[in-house]
């Protein structure tokens, strides 16, 4: 069997960690996660092709990607693998997803440019055709040996990356809860072992570490007495207050102990006028009504963070910090390092 686009890949399922807890049982392994683009890379199965990149819902998107389509040459013919797309900040010498996102927009000249710029790298995980064999029915450990196996043979080097695997706790521990401070990667994805291939199925594992840190409450959804979403904010180093991103739906519990101290905004509101997207990256705005932005909220977040200091997830409140004021919340930027004890 030939594998073609548009292919459906394998899934995963989010799972929360707790710190302490084992990150791994018998029998299981773990990938370290990019933040990053899902995507499947085809090689033509005979001499005259070139190489397709496919993205997670099935779009073709090689030709944003000319500087991937270039080092072609150091790959095998008829080879499909899954991975993910990640995107080197020169200047900034990082990895960014900012930059992955101007990048899978780009065409053209402009993705020639941006190349130069901000070069992409395609960290493969899975092998799920080689040699002319489709491996999809092959256990994750045989198929993870021959995708080792076809980096040492080829010597394969950038931009193609093979993706860090452990089946040691230990390991996995340390590259979620240390790892994960190093910008572009933001977890980790368990796999079984002796799992096969299932396309669309999520039947994988993915665990983001979480942060606890603080965050000033600058708008909100609802009511002041029964507020349903926070909007927050951090102070840049002007003191102007820039929204961080939003929290997930608050529980009872949180509506009622933020009621009683929600105040509605006087006069020169930072954020009079400004609107706020409902999610990171979307054009659907919420219903916001602005608060006395004096309160300080702890907050649990992931750290997929944008360049300039907003989250792209949705934050999850966890209480009211009264004994705090905004001067103890860390500056915009300042990451999910938590600045009051």
């Amino acid at each position: 069997m030939v594998l073609t686009p548009p292919f459906e890949p394998m899934l995963a399922q989010a799972a929360e960690y707790v710190p302490g807890s084992r990150v791994l049982a018998s029998g299981f392994a773990a990938e370290q996660k990019f933040d990053g683009h899902r995507a499947i890379l085809f090689t033509p199965a005979g001499p005259g092709g070139r190489l397709l990149l496919q993205s997670r819902r099935g779009s073709l998107v090689h030709d944003r990607f000319p500087d991937l389509v270039a080092a072609a040459g150091q790959l095998p013919e008829g080879l499909v693998l899954d991975g993910e797309l990640v995107v080197w900040d020169t200047a900034a010498g990082r990895l960014s997803f900012e930059a992955l996102q101007r990048r899978a927009a780009a065409r053209g000249r402009t993705a020639s440019v941006l190349a130069g710029k901000t070069p992409a790298f395609f960290i493969a995980f899975d092998a799920l055709h080689i040699d002319g064999i489709e491996l999809l029915a092959l256990a994750y450990a045989e198929r993870r040996r021959r995708l080792e196996v076809l980096f040492a043979a080829r010597q394969l080097t950038t931009p193609w990356t093979l993706c860090p695997m452990t089946t040691d706790p230990a390991k996995a521990r340390e590259w979620l809860e240390e790892w994960t401070d190093v910008s572009g990667v933001e977890g980790l994805v368990v796999k079984k072992m002796n799992q096969r291939y299932l396309p669309g199925s999520r039947a994988w594992t993915k665990i983001r570490r979480r942060d606890t840190t603080e965050a000033v409450i600058g708008a909100i959804t609802g009511t002041l007495a029964r507020p349903q979403l926070l909007v927050l904010g951090r102070h840049d180093a002007t003191g102007r207050l820039r929204p961080v991103g939003r929290t997930v739906p608050l529980r009872p519990h949180a509506v009622r102990e933020l009621a009683g101290h929600l105040a509605p905004a006087g006069p020169g509101h930072p954020w009079t006028g400004a609107v706020f997207s409902s999610a990171w990256g979307t054009r659907d705005v919420l219903d916001t009504t602005l608060v006395r932005p004096d309160l300080v909220a702890e907050i649990s977040t992931d750290t997929s963070i944008d360049r300039g200091g907003v989250y792209r997830h949705p934050i999850r409140y966890v209480r009211l910090r009264l004994d705090a004021s905004v001067d103890d919340v860390p500056r915009f930027g300042g990451g999910p390092a938590a600045a009051a004890e």
